[in-house]
C-alpha cells in the first residue's frame, strides 16, 4: 500500500513539474511576442517617418538616400496606406492578386486594419495619410508556435502513457500466463492420483455407470489443465468438424447442469470444415453456456444453432435470460467487466481473446432484449 501510495505522489509531481515547464513556455513565447511586436512597431514608426521625409523632401536639395533605403528595405511586414477618408493609395508586401484587385484589396483591409492601431502622418496641416499594418510572417510563425509546442508535448504524453500502459499489460499477461501454467501443474498431481483411484474403483467393481461418469469428470479436469497450460503459448490449429466439437462440448454441459433448463441444438446434417483448437473451442462453448445459464439463473431455454453460408459458420447461443443494455454489448469483452457479485469478469474477454485472436474469428452481441434474452454470435471461416 504504501509503495502504492509512493508511486501516485511521484506521478502527481511528473504532471505537476510538467505543468509548470508548459506555464514557462507559453509565458516566455508570449514575452518573445510581445518584444518583437514592440520592435516592428518601431520599425513601422521609423518607416513612416522616412516615408513622410522622401515625400517632403525637396528632390533637388534633399538627401534621401537613407530615407528610400528604409523604405525599400521593408520586405516582411505587410502595409496599407490610406488618405484620411480611408480610402487605400498603395499597399506593400501583400500578395499582388489582392493588391491589384480593388474589390478583394476592400475584403482584405477590412479585417487588416484591426491588427494595429495605425500610425499617422500630416505631411502638410490638414493633409493626413494612415500607414496600416500588419504582423510579418516571423511574428506569426511565432503566434502559432506555443500551439505547436503544446500539441507536440501533449503528442510526446500519449506515446509515454500508450509505452507505460503496453508494459504493463505485457507484464500482466505474463503474471496471468504464469499464474495459468502454475495452475495446470498443480492440477497435475490430483489428477495423477485419481486416475489411480479409478483403477482401484474398476478392481472392487464399483458401479460401471459412476465411474465412467467419473472418467467424464477426470478427462474434463485434464481438458482445464491443458487448457490453463496454453495460456500465453501460441495454439496448434488443426482442421476438425465445427458440428462434432460444438456438440460433444454441448453434451457434456446438458448433463451437468438442472433439468430446469430447456437445451437445444440445431446444426447442418453435414460436417462443416474449420481450422480450430479443440480445445480452446471446447471452453468457448463452456464459457458462451456457462454465461447463458448464469443470465437465466438457472432456469430458462437455451439453445444452440449452427448455421453456414458460402464463407462462414456461425454459432449462435441463445438463452431466455435478463438480456444486455446496447450500450454494453462492447464492454461486456472487457477483462475485469461484470454484473454479477461473484467473478472476475475474465470469461468473455478469454473467449474474444481464442476467438479473435488465435482462430481469426469473430464474436459479438447478435441481440439482446432486456427481460427476454440475449443471442450470441461466432463466426469462423470455413475451409
Amino acid at each position: 500500500m504504501q509503495f502504492s501510495e509512493k508511486r501516485n505522489v511521484t506521478r502527481w509531481i511528473i504532471i505537476v513539474i510538467s505543468f509548470l515547464i508548459i506555464s514557462l513556455i507559453l509565458w516566455n513565447t508570449y514575452t518573445f511576442f510581445q518584444i518583437f511586436k514592440n520592435e516592428e512597431h518601431i520599425k513601422m514608426q521609423i518607416w513612416a517617418t522616412s516615408l513622410k521625409t522622401i515625400n517632403n523632401a525637396d528632390l533637388l536639395n534633399d538627401d534621401i538616400e537613407l530615407p528610400r533605403q528604409i523604405v525599400d528595405k521593408n520586405t516582411t511586414i505587410p502595409i496599407v496606406l490610406t488618405d484620411q477618408n480611408g480610402n487605400i493609395m498603395g499597399m506593400r508586401n501583400i500578395d499582388e492578386t489582392i493588391a491589384n484587385d480593388s474589390i478583394k484589396a476592400q475584403a482584405f483591409f477590412k479585417n487588416f486594419k484591426n491588427e494595429n492601431d495605425p500610425i499617422v502622418l500630416e505631411y502638410l496641416p490638414g493633409d493626413v495619410r494612415y500607414v496600416y499594418y500588419g504582423n510579418s510572417s516571423l511574428l506569426n510563425n511565432l503566434k502559432y508556435y506555443p500551439i505547436a509546442l503544446f500539441l507536440i508535448l501533449v503528442m510526446f504524453g500519449l506515446l509515454i502513457f500508450n509505452f507505460y500502459r503496453a508494459s504493463r499489460m505485457a507484464t500482466q499477461n505474463k503474471l496471468w500466463a504464469g499464474m495459468a501454467k502454475e495452475t495446470a501443474h498443480q492440477i497435475g498431481t490430483p489428477l495423477s492420483s485419481l486416475l489411480g483411484w479409478i483403477e482401484i474403483m474398476k478392481a472392487d467393481n464399483v458401479d460401471e455407470t459412476t465411474v465412467t461418469e467419473v472418467e467424464k469428470d477426470i478427462v474434463r479436469l485434464q481438458t482445464i489443465a491443458d487448457r490453463f497450460s496454453k495460456i500465453g503459448s501460441e495454439p496448434v490449429l488443426e482442421e476438425k468438424d465445427i458440428i462434432a466439437e460444438t456438440e460433444q462440448s454441448y453434451d457434456y454441459l446438458k448433463s451437468r447442469f438442472s433439468n430446469q433448463i430447456n437445451f437445444s441444438f440445431k446444426a447442418p446434417n453435414h460436417p462443416i470444415k474449420t481450422s480450430i483448437n479443440p480445445i480452446l473451442h471446447s471452453w468457448t462453448i463452456e464459457n458462451l453456456v456457462k454465461n447463458a445459464i448464469d443470465a437465466m439463473k438457472g432456469r430458462g431455454d437455451l439453445s444452440i444453432v449452427i448455421e453456414e453460408d458460402s464463407r462462414f459458420v456461425k454459432i449462435k447461443v441463445a438463452d431466455s435470460g435478463k438480456g444486455i443494455p446496447k450500450k454494453q454489448f462492447k464492454q461486456i469483452f472487457e477483462p475485469g467487466f461484470t454484473t454479477k457479485k461473484r467473478g472476475w469478469g475474465l470469461g468473455l474477454s478469454l473467449t474474444k481473446r481464442i476467438v479473435e485472436e488465435y482462430h481469426d474469428g469473430r464474436i459479438k452481441v447478435l441481440s439482446s432484449e432486456i427481460g427476454k434474452g440475449t443471442c450470441m454470435q461466432v463466426s469462423f471461416r470455413k475451409l
